[in-house]
């Protein structure tokens, strides 16, 4: 595919400098070539080159993706899923993204966290503090079950 458009080329240039930082899925390249004056159809056009040319690869971007968010901000799996989705990533990139994420260092995160705000909260109410607990990993996506169960297990 050739592209001899001036204002497509330098696109392609900022589009290419700007993948290489980190990695970015369809929808931010999308946006981005829209901020930069190109049309919808130049756009689509842009992207199938940068995906021919391994600048974006949905699957590497969700894995990549995964991974930071659980171990940087220490999301769980449902926020993730959540963010994923909303940048529209096909299922199957998202169940492989998922798979970066090792089960034992969930649980662990998940404890950590439990840990942490636990010195946080001041109600000495166990009910309440429990509530309060359970609500705060919810909102960083973790699943209900498993919160529960680690505060069951984190009461004995």
């Amino acid at each position: 595919m050739i592209i001899d458009d001036s204002l497509m080329k330098d696109a392609l240039a900022t589009l290419r400098k700007w993948c290489a930082i980190q990695e970015r899925c369809q929808q931010e390249s999308f946006f981005k070539m829209r901020k930069l004056g190109l049309t919808a159809e130049q756009s689509e056009q842009a992207i199938g080159q940068l995906i021919s040319e391994g600048f974006i690869n949905e699957e590497r971007f969700a894995r990549t993706f995964a991974r930071g968010k659980f171990r940087i901000k220490k999301w769980g799996r449902r926020k993730i899923l959540f963010e994923l989705k909303k940048k529209k990533i096909s299922e199957y990139c998202i169940r492989r993204a998922l798979q970066e994420i090792d089960g034992g260092d969930y649980q662990y995160t998940l404890n950590e966290l439990i840990r942490k705000k636990s010195k946080d909260i001041k109600d000495g109410d166990l009910h309440v503090r429990n509530r309060k607990l359970a609500s705060f990993l919810i909102s960083k996506g973790f699943e209900s079950e498993l919160v529960r169960e680690a505060l069951h297990a984190d009461e004995e």
